[in-house]
């Protein structure tokens, strides 16, 4: 009975070492194999800041006396961040290693602009044999943003007039931006930019720092009074900022002043009035007020109207006006310039009247009655002395 049981134990502890030397087999046989490949970069912990591109160089070294296929995948790279993985210019997820070779990968990483300052890790995997541990300090908190700013977004004016903004184009990325300028203005509205005096259509802006930036904004004539949105905006491939201006139309100051017939020319007589009939209309979207008449004539003539001003023109509306010009005694038979004008602070318009001067009847007759005296005389002198 106890060689039964002696002999029993023998069995079971044979059994256990067998099982035990299998273990420690089978272990460290997964243990070299494993350690048959490794990665390998010489820069597992850097510190960048936000926005920075980074580049690392892997190799993939094959220990073994064997050709290894090793398939590479990255595990834990942080929400936002974009990578590739590069072999001979070729996205790669497997490489092939000769037997006591490497074969070396382009990992790049970029770390967004917009970013908390931090520590962050993700790993480089040999599926199955090796784990690579990477870690990325960024040095500060990054923002991915654009500011186009005015201190007077709001201007008001008519429709002729250029409206000018000055704005302010801030970078608050961590890195140099080429900005492209445009707008959505209405149609037929003219937006020009300039920077440094210069007008353009684009500005590069260094990180962390503004450019002053003018915007001319012109309207087209006979605009309608209104308050008329501006949009512009600055554009990146990263980043964009908009900006609403506004352009308060009064609306537009067009003004005609010609006569019913459109006819800018008439006669008079020195020493007289010709009385003519004028018309000035409103052809602009605003109201014109206050609205004087005036001329321009030679020395010694004068124009006189009725009424001499009119105090109220609505658009559309048109009001008559009666103009007399008086011609100088001296004037001397010719065409003269006689220039009528409707003017007050917005608007002006001028009519220029070739006004033809004719001398009186009674100085022609006078004239006549000389020639005819000269000749009387001439055929006394004759009849008297001819017949000596």
């Amino acid at each position: 009975m106890k060689r039964f049981l002696l002999s029993t134990c023998t069995k079971s502890s044979l059994f256990i070492r067998l099982v035990h030397s299998l273990w420690i087999l089978l272990l460290g046989g997964h243990v070299a194999f494993a350690n048959t490949v490794a990665l390998y970069t010489p820069y597992p912990e850097i510190a960048v800041p936000p926005g920075e591109s980074i580049d690392y160089s892997i190799d993939v070294i094959n220990n073994s006396g064997s050709i290894r296929d090793v398939s590479i995948l990255l595990s834990g790279m942080p929400e936002g961040w974009d990578y590739s993985l590069k072999s001979g210019g070729w996205t790669v997820t497997k490489v092939s290693v000769l037997p006591g070779e490497k074969k070396t990968l382009a990992l790049k990483v970029d770390v967004p602009h917009k970013v908390e300052k931090g520590t962050y890790r993700f790993q480089v995997i040999a599926t199955g044999l090796y784990t690579l541990p990477i870690t990325v300090n960024v040095s500060e908190t990054g923002t991915f943003k654009t500011e186009f700013t005015s201190n007077q977004p709001n201007i008001e004016g008519h429709s002729s007039a250029l409206f000018s903004y000055n704005a302010k184009l801030k970078n608050m990325t961590s890195e140099p931006q080429l900005y492209a300028l445009s707008t959505d203005a209405p149609r037929g509205w003219n937006v020009v930019f300039k920077a440094n005096g210069k007008q353009v259509s684009s500005v590069s802006i260094e990180a962390n720092q503004t450019q002053d930036v003018s915007i001319e904004v012109t309207p087209p004539k006979k605009t309608a009074a209104g308050n008329y949105k501006v949009p512009v905006r600055a554009i990146t491939a990263n980043t964009a900022a908009n900006l609403d201006l506004e352009a308060v139309i009064k609306g537009s100051y067009e003004m005609e002043f010609t006569t019913p017939t459109g006819m800018l020319s008439t006669s008079v007589t020195a020493g007289k009035s010709k009385r003519l009939e004028m018309v000035v209309r409103n052809n602009g979207s605003s109201t014109i007020n206050g609205l004087k008449l005036d001329r321009k004539v030679p020395m010694d003539w004068d124009v006189t109207y009725e009424p001499a001003e009119i105090a109220t023109l609505e658009p559309g509306q048109s009001a008559q006006v009666f103009a007399t010009i008086q011609a100088s005694k001296k004037a001397i038979a010719g065409d003269y310039m006689a220039t009528l004008e409707a003017t007050n602070p917005e608007v002006t318009e001028k009519a220029a009247f070739r006004v033809s001067v004719k001398t009186p009847v009674v100085w022609g007759w006078l004239g006549v009655m000389l020639i005819l005296g000269v000749f009387g005389g001439v055929f006394q002198l004759f009849s008297k002395y001819g017949r000596r």
